[in-house]
């Protein structure tokens, strides 16, 4: 029953995305993360849910930095081991942030944000309301050629585990914070790469929206 739904969501019309009012920083630098307490993690798994409603309070730079060293940053500096698991070590999830003043890639090694697009595509990532207003979407993008050593029939697959587990690890930070979260398949891919320059052999899977709870929980 999922798969209609991503084909449909490849050639449904997406909003078109929204111009700056100012220009946009090319790269934002993201404070150290912490690496420690938060909720224990069984707390965490039992406070996990999808949210679908969300306020336009911003997430302060601090919680955006957790928030992505957690998904997906570097955990072992030695060796460069993330806190997501990939096939191989491929790390073929590239996170694409999408914010009110910009659409940036999450770049691990130095912990800090590339601008990849001078508009707000949050609206793009999908269908729902909430999506104008928000704070933080990120963008699940992989990138195939990272997976060499992997079949080709069978690295979308290896793909779409990676990013389920990258997902995972941020609804659990924010359970552990007390975000609003929710995940989603349902998009553009189409308009998204387009508006995002992905290179060949890129393709968004998987979106998150994160914010703060609209109202009290």
């Amino acid at each position: 029953m999922v798969r209609p739904l991503f084909r449909i969501g490849a050639v449904l019309n997406a909003p078109a995305p929204r111009p700056l009012d100012t220009a946009p920083h090319p790269v934002i630098v993201l404070p150290r993360p912490l690496r420690f307490g938060g909720m224990p993690l069984l707390d965490a798994l039992a406070a996990r849910r999808t949210s679908r409603e969300f306020s336009d309070e911003d997430i302060h730079l601090d919680v955006l930095g957790e928030l992505l060293w957690a998904a997906n940053g570097i955990n072992r500096d030695a060796e460069g081991g993330r806190t997501a698991p990939s096939a191989l070590g491929g790390y073929e999830i590239d996170i694409y942030v999408l914010l009110s003043t910009g659409s940036y890639r999450y770049d691990a090694g130095a912990h800090q944000l590339v601008l990849a697009a001078p508009f707000d595509l949050r609206a793009t990532t999908g269908y729902q309301d909430f999506l104008s207003y928000a704070p933080v979407d990120l963008l699940y993008v992989a990138d195939l050629n990272r997976l060499q050593d992997v079949p080709a029939r069978q690295r979308e697959s290896f793909a779409y585990a990676s990013a389920g587990a990258i997902v995972q690890n941020v609804y659990l930070y924010c359970a552990s914070m007390g975000m609003a979260v929710g995940a989603r398949g349902w998009m553009n891919r189409t308009a998204l790469a387009a508006n995002l320059k992905l290179p060949v052999g890129s393709s968004p899977l998987l979106a998150q929206t994160v914010g703060h709870f609209a109202h009290a929980h």
